[in-house]
């Protein structure tokens, strides 16, 4: 699955933003989608995730509340709206791509289980 990630720019804090993560390749559906974020001299952070089927969603705590993944399987699409952003949501986002089985579903947080990624979009949040 190749993804293709976009929507990233410079907000000020307290504003929106959505992202979108384009996908193409192999049954691009069947596959459980993740969004990750990594600023300079981090670890790589989960942020949200959502099944195949657009029907279970998960957030890291520090998003929960202000962000949520959609996804439109027809367009192969996966958005991040992004509201109430703060300073410290400022990184580099990233989408990617799992099967979505048993394992994707109790796995989800861990970056290495994620197959195919995107090239990345920078957010930028200013006070």
């Amino acid at each position: 699955v190749q993804l293709q990630a976009s929507g990233g720019g410079l907000v000020q804090a307290g504003g929106s933003l959505r992202l979108s993560c384009a996908a193409s390749g192999r049954a691009s559906s069947r596959y459980l989608r993740g969004w990750f974020r990594q600023t300079p001299g981090k670890e790589r952070e989960f942020v949200a995730a959502v099944t195949q089927s657009g029907r279970t969603t998960y957030y890291a705590d520090s998003v929960k509340g202000r962000f949520a993944i959609s996804r439109d399987n027809a367009k192969n699409t996966v958005y991040l709206q992004m509201n109430s952003l703060k300073r410290e949501d400022t990184a580099i986002y990233y989408c990617a791509s799992r099967l979505d089985t048993a394992d994707a579903r109790t796995d989800y947080r861990r970056g290495h289980g994620y197959d195919d990624w995107g090239q990345g979009t920078l957010v930028t949040v200013s006070s």
